[in-house]
């Protein structure tokens, strides 16, 4: 099984850009606390690179900014390539499937965007004892559902397309 559940905060503004077949896609990087402190008692970060793809991608732009905290659900992935001067270089970072909001920032704690392989599956809650069930609650907000990929009111949450 290959599953990370993430909450930090963004590192800087999420920017979604387009590959060459027109996929959307935003590369970020989140700063997540370890539970312990140093000897100093200072909390250290891991900065963790992530990316999400398509109205994934566009949901975290459109709504979290530098500095807010993020709920990440989503895959490790590694790849690598050759530089310019022939060497190898790899990368791991986390392939994000789902967001939601974890502070107060006029969200509700449940909502999420969720981009899933068959529209057929149902959303399960984290369970209790995992870090974004222990992160804190928000307020309600309404969010406009047609411009996050053309939901109808009423819908669960799955997306009308496949990975």
């Amino acid at each position: 099984m290959n599953k990370v559940e993430l909450v930090g905060r963004l590192t800087k503004d999420p920017e979604v850009k387009v590959t060459s077949n027109q996929t959307q896609f935003c590369n970020f990087t989140v700063a997540v606390d370890r539970r312990f402190k140093d000897q100093n008692g200072q909390r250290q970060a891991d900065f963790i690179n992530c990316v999400a793809w398509r109205q994934t991608a566009v949901f975290i732009q459109k709504y979290f900014r530098k500095g807010n905290r993020i709920g990440l659900v989503g895959s490790i992935q590694t790849r690598s390539y050759d530089d310019q001067s022939g060497q190898k270089k790899f990368i791991t970072e986390v392939v994000i499937d789902e967001a939601e909001f974890v502070e107060s920032s006029g969200a509700t704690s449940g909502d999420t965007y969720r981009q899933e392989p068959a529209p057929t599956q149902s959303f399960n809650p984290p369970a209790t004892d995992s870090v974004a069930a222990s992160a804190p609650t928000a307020p309600n907000m309404q969010i406009d559902a047609p411009t996050m990929g053309g939901f109808d009111e009423g819908q669960s949450g799955e997306l009308p397309f496949e990975i």
